[in-house]
């Protein structure tokens, strides 16, 4: 993949809303558009879910220090 990642594999977020904690899986892309996306995992229940990168990275997630 060519593009630039603000997150990474393995990271662990907080979605600020929320305060839901996640872990991404990894970036992807959406079959039909070839759209960039983040695949993660709510720690809470193992649920996957998909996001657009753009929206996973417009400042909603923050990487979990410590």
């Amino acid at each position: 993949m060519n593009t630039t990642a603000k997150f990474q594999a393995g990271d662990q977020l907080i979605h600020l809303k929320s305060g839901g904690l996640y872990r991404v899986i990894g970036l992807g892309k959406i079959e039909a558009n070839l759209e960039d996306v983040y695949v993660y995992e709510a720690m809470r229940n193992q649920t996957l879910w998909v996001r657009p990168k753009a929206e996973m990275e417009d400042g909603r997630f923050v990487r979990q220090i410590g």
